[in-house]
Formats: structure tokens, C-alpha cells, sequence
């Protein structure tokens, strides 16, 4: 019998990458969205899987999507937290919304989302939380204080979940991938967009179909002593101590 997995910001860029990935290998794939109607009708069209739409930064609306999304796919095993958005700014001029709109999706989506298909993970002795993070959680980056603060705290939660899933048959990982050839980046003025790949040891900007890979893995049996991991997918960009 097939797993349903979610996939939250699962209908664009590393997000519909990795729905794609789940539903070739067999998941029933559940791909939500904040806003973008057409970019879900295409994912649902031609990937084959179910979109629905609510807002991750809500709590009470990731539990109504969440009891939803169960009726009609079956119980959450595997909860990818991918949504995410930057709101760029030097610190000195970042406001209050910025800050917060980017901890608000970024960060707290991953506890709403995880928190409510959590104790059904614990009751059937099963899951996988995969949690994607960014080169720049580990190392920081300029006009980023709201971003890497988020996607710093996402390592941090993850690490604390694999300690208390690990006896229920839970995993949780974190995958930081580090510039990823996307609709977004390709927005980039390209003499900027040549000086990131140049720092880049690989010579070339990631796949998105790469931190897909990453994600089926971890989301897999054959790794199930993974827990607690923070994989790094950035062509040798930064390497973590």
C-alpha cells in the first residue's frame, strides 16, 4: 500500500521537483500552496498529484488542511517542510514585518505542519519529517538576517524531533541546499548570477531534481538509522563542521 506524503510549498521550483520525485516512486502526494493558482493546476495536470491550498503560517489552517488532505489520500507518513520565502533587507533596515512574515513562513509553518500529523506518526510507530533548510541556515548571508535566522532554526528543531521520534520509528532530517537552478534565481541580473555560480566549486548552480533525490532518500526504509542529519547539497559551496 502506497504512503502519502505532504509536500508543502510542493506545486513550484525544489518543491514541485520533489513532488514529482514522491509520486514517481509511488507516494500519494499531497502538494500545497499559498497562492498560485495556475502554477497548481499545472503540477496537479501533469505530475499527477493533488494540490491544496492553505496557509502553512496558520496553525488552525494546517490542522483543517491536514485533516483534509488524510481523508482524501490516507494518513501523513512522510511531511516534507519546504515552503519558504526570503524578504531581503540590510538589518539596519529591516522592518518588523519582514522579520516576522519570513519567521512566520519559514519556520513556524514547519512546527504547524509537523505538530499536527505528528502524534499520528508516534500512534502508528512510522514517519519521516524532512526539513529543508538552506546554505545560508548554516553560514549566514547579508540582507538575510530574517531568512538564515529561519532556516537556522529549522536545523535546530530538527535536531530536537530526532531525539523524540527515534523511539516511535520517526526520522527527522534537514536538507540545506545551496543555489539551486530555479524560476527564482533565474530572476537574478546575470552578472550577479555569475558571480555565485564562481564561487561554487562544481562550476554550476544545483538541480532541482537533485534535493529531490536527497529527499526520496531520506524519505525511504534504506534510511531509517538517518536521524537528526544535516545533509548538505551545495557542490562543495560551504562544507559544515
Amino acid at each position: 500500500m502506497s504512503k502519502t506524503a505532504i509536500v508543502t510549498g510542493g506545486t513550484r521550483g525544489i518543491g514541485r521537483a520533489i513532488s514529482e520525485r514522491l509520486a514517481k516512486d509511488g507516494y500519494k502526494v499531497a502538494a500545497t500552496y499559498a497562492g498560485n493558482d495556475d502554477a497548481a493546476k499545472l503540477c496537479a495536470d501533469e505530475i499527477g498529484v493533488k494540490c491544496f491550498k492553505f496557509d502553512v503560517g496558520d496553525f488552525d489552517a494546517c490542522a483543517e488542511g491536514i485533516k483534509q488532505i488524510e481523508a482524501d489520500l490516507g494518513p501523513c507518513e512522510v511531511l516534507v517542510n519546504n515552503a519558504g520565502i526570503t524578504w531581503d533587507a540590510p538589518f539596519h533596515k529591516m522592518s518588523k514585518e519582514a522579520w516576522s512574515k519570513v519567521i512566520n513562513v519559514d519556520l513556524d509553518s514547519a512546527f504547524n505542519m509537523t505538530r499536527n500529523v505528528w502524534e499520528g506518526m508516534r500512534d502508528r510507530g512510522f514517519g519521516r519529517v524532512i526539513n529543508i533548510s538552506s546554505i545560508n541556515g548554516q553560514k549566514g548571508q547579508f540582507t538575510q538576517a530574517n531568512y538564515s535566522a529561519a532556516k537556522a532554526g529549522l536545523i535546530g528543531f530538527t535536531r530536537a524531533l530526532a531525539y523524540e521520534g527515534a523511539k516511535k520509528g520517526i526520522t527527522s532530517n534537514v536538507i540545506a541546499p545551496g543555489y539551486i537552478d530555479t524560476e527564482m534565481l533565474q530572476a537574478v541580473k546575470p552578472e550577479v548570477l555569475e558571480g555565485i555560480i564562481s564561487t561554487i566549486p562544481v562550476g554550476r548552480l544545483g538541480k532541482a531534481e537533485e534535493i529531490a533525490s536527497m529527499v526520496a532518500y531520506l524519505a525511504s526504509e534504506e534510511a531509517a538509522f538517518v536521524n537528526g542529519a544535516t545533509m548538505t547539497v551545495n557542490g562543495a559551496q560551504y562544507i559544515a563542521s
